[in-house]
């Protein structure tokens, strides 16, 4: 199968082979797709696979028509990316842009590496080097876009194995998160009375929600009578093609994050101080004011949804004007499950709280936290080995320091 890509003539969609004819010499023909630009983009990329596979190189023997044998992989790598777009989410194919764009295609570009003749030599050669300007969690990110990548190469018979399977990766390092004591969250709640940004803020502090649940928050979501809200609706961005995208999606990072939590007293007083808030708005900038997100919570004066990065910044202004300890918005979260372990909340029970998918996320991110499990496991060895009537006699209780 030969290399080719799309682009983009007078607002028309055209095929762009690339091959080496019998002597050797590159060769780019055009065809045209005759689909318009806007919305065809699937239906064009569809038309670009089957011409590739079923474009036969003139005057040329089998092994030369074998584009496979000669195609760099770079050039391999910016075929697959509008395959795979269509298969993930779009702030995930962001990222998958950044990354080849950005760091693997310029480095193995350098090296001028074809597709069949990539090693897994190759590829542990980038990890060393990247491993000197990045953690081992970024370069893992990189394994997976390669490793997706070739995989997707195996699949199409243009390489027999995927080389990726072979290397060493690096080992992922261990995440610890920052966090606020319960004297510093009782701090920030009181320095956030009457601010803009009391609500998404507090919200993501006491139920521990991401920035995106916060800020895709509706009021179809909220249940003033049975007093609980259901997380459900997100608001996500990314930066692709030169441009920053919000992403608005009616469901949640994971099935588990779709969740319904009890409404206490005082944020059911908050969002109704905040529905009242909104219609004062509304009837003060009249025509002015935004009619787009009538359905969310946290929007501003002028009726405008809250940016994920105004959010973020906002955030820490605050911290830094009211010399509060400098965290990120994510850490409200480590700080609601620092709180929950602290006061005896069950492990599982943080894990349904925060809408993980899975128990071991929980347990691999708050272990280190968990000091009462600790003491009701030396309690439970004392007892066991009968010596807790000696610990008894002591003044000094379990976890003092």
């Amino acid at each position: 199968m030969v290399a080719g890509h799309l682009q983009e003539k007078n607002g028309l969609y055209y095929i762009v082979l690339s091959y080496k004819d019998a002597n050797g010499k590159r060769k780019t023909p055009w065809f045209a797709t005759n689909l318009p630009v806007k919305g065809n983009k699937r239906r064009a990329e569809a038309l670009l696979l089957e011409k590739r596979q079923s474009f036969l190189v003139p005057d040329a023997s089998p092994a030369q028509a074998d584009e496979g044998e000669d195609m760099l992989f770079t050039d391999f790598l910016q075929n697959w990316l509008p395959v795979a777009k269509s298969t993930i989410k779009l702030t995930t194919y962001a990222s998958y842009v950044s990354m080849t764009q950005g760091v693997i295609i310029p480095y193995f570009q350098a090296l001028g590496i074809t597709l069949k003749k990539l090693t897994a030599s190759d590829i542990q050669n980038f990890y060393t080097q990247q491993l000197e300007r990045v953690n081992a969690n970024t370069v893992i990110h990189y394994h997976a876009v390669i490793h997706r990548a070739l995989k997707y190469a195996v699949k199409m018979d243009l390489i027999s194995f995927n080389p990726a399977d072979r290397i060493e990766r690096p080992k992922k390092a261990t995440f610890i998160g920052n966090f606020y004591d319960s004297a510093e969250i009782n701090a920030l709640f009181q320095v956030l009375k009457g601010h803009p940004l009391e609500l998404p803020i507090k919200l993501a502090a006491f139920y521990g929600l991401r920035r995106s649940e916060v800020l895709g928050l509706k009021w179809n979501a909220i249940d003033l009578d049975a007093n609980t809200l259901t997380i459900r609706h997100t608001v996500t961005s990314c930066n692709l093609g030169g441009k920053h995208i919000e992403v608005v999606a009616d469901t949640t990072k994971t099935k588990s994050s779709m969740r319904t939590l009890p409404l206490v007293s005082e944020f059911r007083l908050l969002l109704l101080k905040k529905k009242e808030q909104q219609e004062h708005y509304r009837k003060l900038c009249g025509r002015s004011y935004c009619q787009a997100y009538l359905d969310y919570v946290c929007v501003n004066e002028l009726g405008e949804r809250l940016k994920p990065n105004a959010l973020s910044d906002g955030f820490r202004r605050i911290l830094e004007q009211n010399n509060l300890r400098v965290i990120r918005l994510h850490d409200l979260r480590h700080t609601c499950a620092s709180l929950l372990l602290a006061n005896g909340v069950s492990m599982k029970q943080i894990q349904e709280w925060l809408g993980h998918s899975d128990f071991s996320t929980t347990a691999n991110i708050y272990a280190h936290l968990d000091f009462h499990s600790k003491i009701s496991s030396a309690e439970a060895m004392l007892s066991g080995l009968g010596l807790a009537s000696s610990c008894e006699e002591t003044d000094v209780p379990f976890g003092a320091v």
